[in-house]
C-alpha cells in the first residue's frame, strides 16, 4: 500500500460533523425509550474504534460507563479471514442494562455478529445496539446491520481515524483510501 497515493474520502472536519449527528440519533433512541438519566454502557472495539468511540461519547447526553474489547477476524491482510479471534472479552456484569457496542467499520459483519450474540445470550444485556463509524454494505455476509452508522463506503480499503493497515495509518484524523 506505501507505493499508492493516500486520498481523502472523508475530511476531518465532515467526519466531526457526521459523529455528532449520529450521536444525536442515539441520543434520541435512547430518551425516547428510557429517558437520559439511565446509564448506557459503551463497549469499544479495539483497537480500531477507539478514536471514533471517544469522539462520539463526548456527544452523547446519558451517564455512561466505558468497557473495551479485543476481537480480530483480519490478522495481517485487507480480507477478513473468516473466523473471529477473541483476544479480550472481558466484561462486567451487564444484565439488565443498556449497551451500545461501538465498532469502527462493518463490512462481512462476522466479528459484530458474534460480539452482539455474545452480549444478548452470555451477558444479557437489556437492550443491545451497534453504532459503527462506517458501514460497508457492499462486503456485507451475514445478516447483520447496524443500528446506528456514521459513514456509508463503498468497496475501498480505507485507513485513518482508527482504520489501519498493518497497524498503521490509524492516527489519520481523517479517512483516506489509497488510489
Amino acid at each position: 500500500m506505501m507505493d499508492k497515493e493516500l486520498k481523502t474520502l472523508v475530511s476531518s472536519e465532515d467526519l466531526a460533523s457526521e459523529i455528532k449527528k449520529l450521536a444525536g440519533k442515539i441520543n434520541t433512541y435512547y430518551e425516547t425509550r428510557y429517558g437520559l438519566n439511565e446509564e448506557l454502557t459503551l463497549v469499544c472495539v479495539l483497537k480500531g474504534a477507539v478514536m471514533f468511540f471517544t469522539e462520539l461519547s463526548k456527544h452523547l447526553k446519558m451517564p455512561v460507563s466505558m468497557e473495551f474489547v479485543s476481537l480480530s477476524s483480519y490478522g495481517a491482510g485487507e480480507k477478513s479471514s473468516g473466523k473471529v479471534s477473541a483476544l479480550n472479552l472481558s466484561l462486567p456484569p451487564l444484565e439488565n442494562k443498556n449497551v451500545l457496542v461501538v465498532e469502527d467499520i462493518m463490512d462481512t459483519g462476522l466479528t459484530l455478529k458474534f460480539l452482539l450474540d455474545f452480549i444478548k445470550t452470555k451477558c444479557k444485556a437489556k437492550d443491545v445496539k451497534l453504532a459503527v463509524m462506517c458501514d460497508k454494505k457492499c462486503a456485507r455476509k451475514y445478516d447483520i446491520s447496524p443500528d446506528f452508522y456514521a459513514i456509508d463506503v463503498d468497496d475501498k480499503f480505507i485507513v485513518g481515524f482508527g482504520l489501519d493497515y498493518n497497524e498503521l495509518y490509524r492516527n489519520l484524523p481523517y479517512i483516506g483510501y489509497f488510489e
